[in-house]
């Protein structure tokens, strides 16, 4: 009797955890579809979609600039925690002649970035973080080296990873959210992305590529060329 009791008690509480498992991946899965609730009313033209990894992906018009929005969590970390990385890219052609990646702390391995791949490292001026690489496809032209010296204070923002520059459009890479480091280093847990993105986190990092898009826009007008 006492060994029946023993089995009861076991099923029991496996049936509770296997319940428990299923809220928790129900939770989960409901996160990460509605992580850009919050931002997703500020773009005309929603579209929506959802990755691989089960987070949204949104575009749309933001301010009249097509702007795409989505995360990529990071898990192949070495001392560090698991990170989520946003990417607000605005894929529209601009008068640039070559790809040009601005990264803040790389470590060859960033899964969002092709920036190991360009071919030419530039070692930065003053005035840049001392923990900060450029690459690009071929040397920079003084022109470009000037944008890039007026903006450098995009990467002021510690979250902030890198910033690229190309002829298809802008992108800059920020930190969104860490894993728990307790839960994490106890039960290696790296879960991401239970809040929704504000859109006071969205704001500053939208202000930023619409002064370096307006900016790459007035250096390429006739006017300015021939002034």
């Amino acid at each position: 009797m006492l060994a029946g009791l023993t089995v009861l008690i076991l099923g029991g509480g496996l049936v509770i955890l296997a319940l428990r498992l299923r809220a928790d991946a129900a939770r989960r899965k409901a996160a990460r579809a509605g992580y850009f609730d919050r931002v997703a009313p500020l773009m005309d033209g929603l579209r929506r979609a959802i990755s691989a990894t089960g987070f949204a992906r949104v575009s749309g018009r933001i301010a009249g600039v097509e702007t795409d929005l989505q995360v990529v969590p990071d898990t192949l970390t070495y001392r560090k925690l698991p990170a989520l990385w946003l990417l607000v890219t605005q894929p529209a052609a601009l008068p640039v002649p070559q790809r040009i990646h601005l990264m803040a702390r790389p470590r060859g391995i960033e899964p969002f970035s092709a920036f190991d791949t360009l071919p030419h490292q530039t070692l930065l001026p003053p005035g840049f973080p001392y923990d900060a690489t450029l690459r690009s496809e071929r040397p920079l032209s003084p022109d470009e080296a000037a944008l890039l010296a007026r903006h450098r204070a995009i990467l002021d923002d510690p979250r902030v990873k890198e910033l690229v520059i190309a002829p298809q459009g802008l992108r800059i890479s920020w930190l969104a959210d860490e894993a728990e480091r307790g839960r994490y280093l106890i039960f290696r847990e790296a879960e991401m992305g239970r809040t929704p993105l504000a859109p006071e986190s969205l704001d500053p990092l939208l202000a930023a590529l619409a002064v370096l898009r307006a900016d790459i826009l007035e250096t390429d007008a006739p006017e300015r060329k021939c002034a």
